[in-house]
């Protein structure tokens, strides 16, 4: 009988228990959950999520973000993760996950497609993540039906390839043969690069002949380019939305021994233009300045985080490189 009792009892005591921890615990989602800020407990973790880490301006970009976060170690750990290739969406979309699941305080992204990432995106926002967006703008007519404000902080594009056709174009004629290969079409830099270039071309009278996607890669430009030098003999100039298409185009002119009768400008200022550049080979790219991209995305994160700056698009620089 007093075993009986006690075991009651027990099980009386467990039962207020599981009732109180009910009570006290936060709602989740679709329980009333509201998104607030997460506090953060000593240094804030931030991740930063990048496209192919095979593009030399998203290896700066990881490079630029460790060398500042090891400069300022005491403020701030940092998790940097990028993708294979520029078209592997499900993979970010993943990435976003993990760094939601690993319970980070802001993520700072690039992402590859400006539609896709807006999803799972908001959930990360929802679950009180601070979100910043850096080098290809998020797609404003999803985030709107969504009912979501991810700040940008980046380039004004469309403005920087305008700066690199307007250039070129004072080496043509007007009438002249021209090309473009653009970015991968779901990207909203790639749109505004091609209408930046576009703007230019056709206010000097250019003939635009060709207009491509070779989806940020070097090996694609290459087949792409050849394919138009094929079609077009006459093409004066190849205008390449990164500098990574723009070797890719150099590599197929010189292969068809055109290399100085076609001009061929590009997007980024990676490192391995610069010899390119000096030799004429390429004639100019725009630079938005890789090393420092993320960092003015990680620096914004930690102002939201810290309560000293309210979310709002941020416009970074982005400046005219041509041949010394």
């Amino acid at each position: 009988m007093l075993s009986r009792f006690i075991t009651l009892a027990v099980a009386s005591l467990m039962l207020v228990i599981c009732a109180c921890e009910r009570a006290t615990a936060p709602p989740t989602e679709g329980e009333g959950a509201v998104s607030v800020a997460p506090e953060v407990a000593g240094k804030p973790r931030i991740a930063l999520i990048m496209k192919s880490l095979a593009n030399e301006f998203f290896l700066t970009m990881e490079n630029g973000a460790r060398a500042h976060q090891q400069a300022h170690a005491d403020q701030y750990e940092l998790i940097a993760q990028g993708i294979k290739d520029e078209t592997d969406v499900s993979r970010q979309i993943q990435l976003v996950e993990q760094m939601m699941a690993q319970g980070v305080n802001a993520l700072v992204i690039a992402p590859a497609d400006s539609k896709a990432l807006v999803s799972v995106l908001k959930r990360a926002q929802d679950a009180g993540i601070v979100v910043i967006n850096i080098d290809n703008k998020l797609d404003e007519g999803v985030l709107a039906e969504r009912g979501l404000k991810i700040p940008f902080v980046g380039p004004d594009n469309r403005k920087g390839a305008r700066q690199v056709a307007e250039y070129l174009v004072q080496q043509l004629k007007p009438g002249d043969p021209v090309a473009i290969v653009e970015g991968a079409p779901n990207a909203y830099n790639a749109m505004q690069r091609k209408l930046g270039f576009e703007e230019a071309l056709t206010a000097a009278g250019m003939k635009i002949v060709s207009s491509q996607t070779a989806n940020w890669e070097m090996a694609q430009a290459n087949q792409v380019v050849s394919g138009m030098i094929t079609e077009h003999p006459e093409l004066k100039a190849v205008l390449c939305a990164n500098d990574s298409m723009a070797l890719g185009a150099v590599a197929a002119l010189r292969a068809a021994g055109k290399l100085g009768e076609v001009k061929v400008v590009g997007f980024d200022n990676i490192s391995a233009v610069q010899d390119l550049l000096k030799q004429g080979e390429i004639i100019a790219t725009a630079d938005q300045h890789a090393d420092q991209l993320a960092v003015f995305g990680i620096k914004f994160a930690l102002d939201i985080l810290a309560g000293k700056q309210a979310p709002a698009d941020k416009e970074t620089p982005v400046d005219l490189v041509r041949k010394p």
